[in-house]
């Protein structure tokens, strides 16, 4: 791990995901960058910030990645469904991925690439004011590197998108898909109820991973706790994240008090 920003963090989560490795990644939703650059200063090879359901804002979600970089660590942001424009203006302070929720078409993911990589594959308009900075490149350079250095990450979350999973995997520009356990729960029990490591997620789990595999993309995967992320490792996932800043904090105060208090 770094100990400052002294090297371009841009482009190191996808050279970390270049060929079969993987991604340990922390989650993040509280809208105060300094809690992201603590979890970026432990052992995460990454640091997601969502957006969508957590409290992180633009201005919190710029601050963060640049507390993240300062910690040598890169950063990918999850934004609200359908919010692509977004996508790019958070590329453009320095993101190196954009997680994007509830994509359950080929065209969906078309529209997602369009906003989050440059031409020929997409229409990201041209303004990367702090991302520069964090890829250690000059214009010209940054414009030819970008495409690869920047990660687009689909949701699969609802039956339509298992349907349309292959459609999604073959967009050139997606590169790779992130289950959402507990919505696809849900959508799999047709609203019955939440259970993300049920028998019906697990099997489809497994056909994602295959699938992301078989195109030559990676599966991605909400994960619980320690635990749960090194099963899902072993089928197949190769970026997980691991709890979540509230789940960790609420933990570590329960932990202690048991131990301070008389049995």
């Amino acid at each position: 791990m770094r100990e400052a920003m002294n090297e371009p963090v841009l482009g190191e989560l996808a050279a970390r995901l270049a060929g079969d490795g993987q991604a340990l990644c922390a989650w993040v939703s509280v809208n105060e960058p300094a809690v992201a650059e603590w979890l970026a200063r432990e052992a995460f090879d990454a640091v997601v910030l969502d957006m969508q359901h957590g409290a992180i804002d633009f201005t919190g979600a710029a601050r963060a990645i640049l507390s993240v970089a300062l910690a040598g660590k890169p950063a990918i942001a999850r934004v609200p469904i359908g919010e692509f424009a977004l996508a790019s203006r958070l590329l453009d302070v320095g993101a190196s991925g954009i997680l994007a929720p509830m994509i359950n078409s080929g065209d969906d993911a078309r529209r997602l690439v369009e906003f989050v990589k440059f031409p020929p594959l997409g229409q990201r308009s041209w303004g990367p004011r702090v991302a520069l900075s964090l890829s250690g490149l000059e214009a010209p350079a940054y414009f030819k590197a970008a495409n690869a250095m920047t990660q687009a990450i689909a949701m699969i979350e609802t039956r339509d998108a298992l349907d349309a999973l292959d459609d999604i995997l073959r967009v050139q520009g997606i590169d790779g898909v992130f289950v959402g356990p507990s919505d696809l729960s849900i959508a799999l029990s047709d609203g019955r109820g939440v259970e993300p490591r049920g028998a019906a997620v697990m099997s489809e789990a497994r056909r994602v991973a295959e699938r992301a595999k078989a195109h030559g993309k990676y599966a991605a995967m909400f994960c619980f706790d320690g635990a749960d992320a090194r099963a899902m490792q072993a089928l197949g996932y190769r970026l997980c994240t691991i709890s979540s800043d509230q789940n960790l904090l609420r933990a570590a105060a329960r932990s202690e008090l048991a131990a301070a208090r008389p049995r």
